[in-house]
């Protein structure tokens, strides 16, 4: 027994001991322990209730049995039960208790958060329109009231029925008798009297708290009292509270006068009150004063709910404007828009990783998320869209061979160095155009810490560190040498992980991890320190369990190291009147379904949520810090005295870090999807509900029913002076069968400035453009299709998918400009089997119904606006030139030989003059076009870029070729 009571602690501390040791390094342990002794004292109490609430009524129930219990039948046929139980009697009353109060300690332990929320409540400093009370006695006080009621009446039903259970065996009281009336003892009538009075009380208050929480139900229309709710509901609620407390009283007065005549009548008359006034009443008020007259009736608690909504969500400062957008392409249109012309971003983030992947991995070990990120940086004293991504280590890129536990473990330990590329250009081959890359990392963002210890895709766990002139960990792959750079973490001058040198803590985590080699390996040592949980999200959630976290984490190079940027959500599901609302549905996306690392928010409903917390994560020692960015935020008051040394204030934000923080993704979805209900505030439009948005499906999302994600873009709304970093999305008509056209533009100041400690003023604020209800702007699944059925443009991307290629339309991007709204979709060409990355090869624009199609963006604005946009776009020059042909060369073959006759039509039909010709040429060019195509690919597979840009050349002219012979076709025909 007692090495069997070692062993189980050894294996209890391996998990517990563990988490302790990881949460004191990283400087949060009163988190973890402040977890541990609530919920620690909400078990103990809640078991000490249950479990003392059942044996009392055990133990009294058969310490009051009657000595002789009457001889008849009833209590004959209990005689085998009760010679059954007696010797098991003791274990009963001592077990029964026991498992159910386990029961109930668990599940007061999960309520730490609620109680923790109720004693640290923060007043809010608005009232409800209902009761005027402070929002904080629903969202902190009322959920810790609900749930002590709550768990009271579980406790005093199952103690209850032990009782009755109890006095029954023993002959407390029986039913059956002369005259089938009940026999009950004195004793017996007292304890199931006294019960069913304290049943009774709390069945009071739980009505009288139904008053309350009704302001927070979901109805039919809206959320909140309606109504019926506020004349019928809530008045019913209090006469059934003073009924139960009514019939507690004569229940406490059967036990001491004896009779059950009192309490009978009052429990028939508790129970026709709930049908009748609790049921009945309110649904003759509904049906016979409301439903008549109903959006006249609603229309004051309508409008509490918009209200309410509006603030909850952070909706109250939205910039509505009225935007009559032209549909008429108009030359110079863009010269009043130069600055969002020219950041115009043409790699998709999305479509592009593989390009990253293939030209930046370097080794195989190494990876890129499927979806990287937007940031801007200044780049020569200019702030510059920018794709970036983390170079992170992943071991199931090394070989079969390489992989063990001394490799796996203490020399792949981290990822190496940043990669970031300009968003608004290509190189002349289509890839991206880098200004950081490389091994050792080299570019323009200066000299950093490039190492990665900590990331999306790190090993579950690493052991650094190494005595003096030992260097174990691979750092980078040296191509000079042929071989590979060395390097060993200074654990004596760094703290990342918690120390692993003792034998007890190599036992635990040799436990933890389930690993003897950690145990034994002459590669633990003194120096070493273990790395785990490394994932950001993760890290930031254990230290901050309070916080729901964006789905979407993003790295930026802050004060010379890589730091991961995480969002952090307060949220709250009681505030009154206000809209509830999924996370989860808010948030899917194209994006959260096709990729890896980043995913919707959690299934849960709220009806409160601010993004009050900014979180870091050091790339390198895995250091968390956690900013309070919303210090006005309630919520977060309230667990900054639960947990008072975790915040930083925002004014320690250095201004490096505040020039990358950004408006977060996920808040932005959750407030676009209420702003499609909620944009409309007058009760009885509101009601009708026929102006409705949603946001559109993602036309590039391969026939999917999923939202189009917002994007990042550098832009400038009607309403602003310049340009900034901006988060938007667009709305179209809600509704089976509406029109896929434009109703909505709604864009976010992104951009948090870069002051120390001061963000800046115009962040976060929310612009929208409604346009007229009988606008013809095309939505972007109606341009998807403009674009597809263009011929000019259908042609030119059938030629570009011939042969071993895959043509990928990027995202569609929509920027308000010219007056109008302009769509940008980059078109990117790819190899459709083997080494797979896609090159910017076309980029497709339209203004109202005018398409342009062309090699650079530059070039597509210039078709569309009369052969001047009037702004210049960041691919301004980049196009391909002609290939040049020798002299006396014939055109069409570039080779100085002369172009075979192309042959006659042998099908009987009379060829028009000339198609012949022409016909011949078409044919010629297509085939020189999947020719370059797959020598443009076979290039790439080799790594050959001069070679790939001369077939990118040749292909340019066969495109050309073809297009002119089609269309001489055409004319001819």
């Amino acid at each position: 027994m007692v090495l069997a009571a070692v062993v189980l602690a050894v294996l209890l501390l391996a998990q517990f001991w563990t988490e302790v040791l990881w949460f004191d390094q990283l400087g949060y342990s009163q988190v973890i322990w402040t977890q541990w002794l609530t919920r620690g004292a909400l078990f103990l109490l809640g078991f000490l209730l249950m479990a003392g609430a059942v044996f009392a009524s055990l133990a009294i129930g058969y310490r009051s049995r009657p000595v002789y219990a009457p001889s008849n039948q009833e209590q004959a046929s209990l005689d085998s039960y009760r010679e059954a139980v007696e010797p098991l009697r003791r274990v009963v009353l001592f077990a029964g208790p026991g498992v159910l109060g386990l029961f109930a300690g668990i599940a007061a332990s999960q309520q730490w958060s609620t109680v923790q929320l109720w004693l640290n409540s923060t007043e809010v400093g608005r009232t409800d329109p209902q009761w005027n009370l402070d929002l904080s006695f629903y969202m902190f006080q009322l959920p810790g009231m609900r749930f002590v009621v709550s768990f009271l009446m579980a406790v005093t039903v199952l103690a209850g029925i032990a009782g009755i259970a109890t006095q029954y065996l023993y002959g407390g009281f029986r039913i059956g008798g002369s005259g089938s009336t009940p026999r009950m003892t004195r004793a017996a009538r007292v304890q199931l009297s006294v019960t069913a009075a304290v049943l009774l009380v709390l069945i009071a208050a739980n009505y009288y708290l139904d008053r309350y929480s009704i302001l927070t139900r979901e109805g039919d229309r809206f959320e909140g009292a309606s109504y019926t709710d506020v004349n019928a509901v809530i008045p019913s609620k209090s006469i059934l509270a003073i009924i139960a407390l009514l019939v507690a009283v004569m229940f406490v007065v059967t036990a001491v006068r004896g009779t059950w005549r009192l309490p009978a009548i009052g429990v028939g008359l508790m129970v026709v009150g709930a049908v009748v006034i609790g049921g009945i009443y309110p649904a003759v008020v509904q049906r016979f004063q409301v439903n008549p007259n109903q959006q006249d009736a609603e229309a004051p608690y309508i409008q509490r709910n918009i209200d309410a909504t509006l603030a909850a969500y952070d909706l109250e400062d939205v910039e509505i404007e009225s935007y009559d957008a032209k549909v008429t392409a108009e030359p110079g249109a863009l010269r009043e828009n130069a600055e969002t012309t020219a950041s115009i971003r043409l790699l998709d983030p999305q479509e592009v990783s593989n390009s990253f992947r293939q030209l930046e991995q370097v080794r195989g070990f190494y990876s890129f998320p499927d979806t990287l990120s937007v940031d801007r940086y200044e780049i020569n004293g200019e702030s510059r869209d920018t794709v970036i991504a983390v170079r992170e280590l992943d071991l199931d890129g090394l070989d079969v061979q390489r992989r063990n536990w001394t490799n796996d473990t203490t020399v792949y330990t981290h990822g190496f160095g940043v990669v970031a590329a300009y968003g608004n250009t290509t190189t002349s081959t289509g890839a991206p155009e880098f200004w950081q890359s490389g091994i050792p990392s080299s570019g323009e963002m200066g000299e950093y810490e490039p190492r990665i210890y900590f990331g999306q895709s790190s090993p579950n766990y690493s052991i650094v560190g190494a005595p003096d002139g030992q260097e174990w960990e691979l750092d980078y792959p040296d191509d000079e040498s042929g071989g590979a750079i060395n390097t060993s973490f200074p654990t004596d001058e760094v703290s990342a992980g918690p120390e692993i040198g003792s034998f007890w803590h190599k036992l635990l985590y040799s436990i933890k991890f389930g690993s003897e080699q950690i145990l034994f390996s002459e590669r633990v040592t003194e120096q070493s320190q273990i790395l785990y949980d490394r994932d950001p999200v993760e890290r930031v959630q254990k230290v901050a369990p309070y916080l729901t976290l964006d789905g979407r984490v993003y790295p930026a190079v802050v004060d010379g190291r890589v730091k991961w940027i995480v969002d952090g959500y307060t949220t709250s599901d009681q505030y009154p009147y206000a809209a509830a609302q999924s996370l989860e549905d808010a948030t899917v996306d194209s994006l959260t379904v096709t990729s890896n690392t980043i995913e919707a928010l959690q299934p849960q409903t709220v009806n409160y949520i601010r993004n009050s917390v900014k979180a870091t994560v050091d790339a390198y020692d895995g250091s968390v810090t956690l900013y309070a960015w919303d210090d006005q935020d309630p919520v977060l008051q309230s667990w900054s005295k639960v947990f008072d040394t975790s915040l930083e204030p925002v004014s320690e934000i250095s201004a490096e870090l505040m020039s990358h923080i950004r408006y977060p993704e996920d808040l932005f979805k959750v407030q676009r999807t209420l702003l499609g209900t909620y944009h409309v505030t007058e009760p009885s439009q509101f009601f009708s509900g026929n102006d409705a948005w949603r946001v559109p499906n993602d036309p590039t999302s391969g026939g999917q029913e999923v939202a189009q994600p917002p994007y990042y873009l550098t832009l400038e709304m009607p309403t602003q002076d310049s340009a900034s970093f901006s988060l938007m999305s667009t709305y179209v008509p809600a509704g089976g069968n509406a029109r896929d056209v434009l109703t909505g533009y709604l864009a976010v100041d992104a951009e948090a400035g870069s002051t120390e400690g001061e963000p800046a003023e115009g962040y976060g604020r929310l612009r929208l453009l409604e346009l007229p209800r009988d606008s013809t702007v095309p939505g972007p699944n109606q341009m998807n299709n403009n674009f597809t059925s263009n011929p000019d443009v259908s042609n030119e991307l059938n030629i570009l998918a011939r042969g071993d290629s895959e043509v990928i339309r990027g995202n569609l991007l929509t920027l308000p400009v010219g007056g109008g709204l302009l769509y940008v979709q980059p078109v990117y060409v790819q190899a459709a089997s083997g080494t797979q990355f896609p090159l910017l090869q076309r980029v497709l624009v339209a203004f109202g119904d005018q398409i342009g199609f062309a090699s650079t963006l530059d070039e597509a604005l210039d078709e569309v606006f009369g052969g001047d946009s009037g702004s210049s776009a960041g691919d301004e020059g980049n196009e391909i030139a002609p290939p040049e042909t020798g002299d006396g060369a014939d055109e069409g073959t570039g080779d100085g030989t002369e172009e075979e006759p192309a042959p006659a039509p042998t099908d009987g039909a009379t060829a028009a003059p000339g198609a012949t010709d022409a016909a011949g040429r078409l044919s010629q060019a297509l085939e020189a076009a999947n020719q370059a195509i797959q020598d443009g690919q076979a290039a790439l597979a080799e790594g050959d870029f001069a070679a790939y840009g001369e077939a990118q050349q040749r292909l340019q002219q066969a495109l050309d070729d073809a297009v002119a012979a089609d269309a001489e076709l055409g004319a001819g025909g």
